[in-house]
């Protein structure tokens, strides 16, 4: 009686045991992202999942300043779709605490035309298809510099204007518009700049189908894309944990794969 007695409070014990870990171990977090093609965080989701039991549920937006605002309102836990200089410009305009905790991936912006296959045909006159918020504008514009298109005001570094524009021989008419309209404007522009991301989610392959791709150099750096938790919780374990899982030889091969070599990973460079 006393050995059944026994066995049944060990079996009751382990039961409890067993209810309050899985309890205690579940986590629920809430990344956002741009665009529809999430390859690699699919893949982390089943790691986290399998291996941490952790629950990451992507939060998908359709522009680049929602995962920041969402970040700070607390209505997601983590973003990783965002430039770091866009992040940090849009910081300043709003107040935000959005804080990089770890680099991904350097997308390129790329050139595309339906009416061209070179820059070099590009006529007098011709639209040009901008993104409209700072820091791709500014990116845009750079590209067409380093294209040989225009000339800027060196005064403003990273982030001139249309109104910086010192030379403009070919008498290009800029158009601004956000940043997932830049796809769309291909039947009407001569040529639009177009973000990796939105290029991607167009069907378009940046490498492959681009007229001009933006250099990749040491320059660079400002652009790459980062993981950013709000401020007061940029050291929590739980968002380590995901990054050690996004930072992997696995995962840059699912991106390679993914955009075609158009997306570059960086994370060994951080430093």
């Amino acid at each position: 009686m006393r050995k059944k007695l026994f066995l049944l409070v060990a079996v009751f014990t382990l039961f409890l045991t067993a209810c309050g870990n899985s309890s205690k171990e579940a986590t629920h977090v809430k990344l956002g992202v741009v665009g529809d093609k999430n390859d690699q965080w699919e893949y982390i989701q089943k790691e986290l999942k399998d291996k941490e039991n952790i629950d990451l549920e992507l939060v998908k937006f359709t522009d680049y300043r929602g995962p920041i605002v969402a970040l700070e309102d607390g209505s997601i836990d983590l973003h990783a779709a965002l430039t770091e200089i866009f992040m940090e410009e849009v910081n300043k305009e709003g107040g935000y605490s959005n804080t990089t905790i770890a680099y991904t991936t350097l997308n390129p912006m790329g050139v595309f035309s339906e009416k061209i296959d070179s820059l070099d045909d590009l006529r007098d006159g011709a639209v040009v298809a901008l993104p409209n918020d700072v820091s791709n504008e500014s990116r845009a514009l750079l590209l067409l510099q380093t294209a040989g298109l225009i000339k800027l005001d060196p005064d403003k570094g990273l982030l001139p204007s249309i109104s910086d524009i010192t030379e403009n021989p070919k008498n290009l008419n800029f158009k601004s518009m956000a940043a997932n309209q830049t796809a769309r404007s291909l039947g009407d522009a001569d040529i639009a700049l177009i973000n990796n991301d939105m290029a991607s989610d167009a069907g378009f392959v940046p490498t492959q189908d681009s007229i001009y791709l933006e250099p990749v150099a040491e320059s660079s750096k400002p652009y790459y894309n980062v993981i950013a938790a709000r401020q007061d919780e940029k050291d929590k374990d739980i968002y380590q944990t995901i990054v050690k899982y996004y930072q992997t030889d696995e995962v840059a091969k699912i991106i390679d794969e993914m955009t075609n070599g158009s997306s570059i990973p960086v994370w060994d460079k951080e430093q």
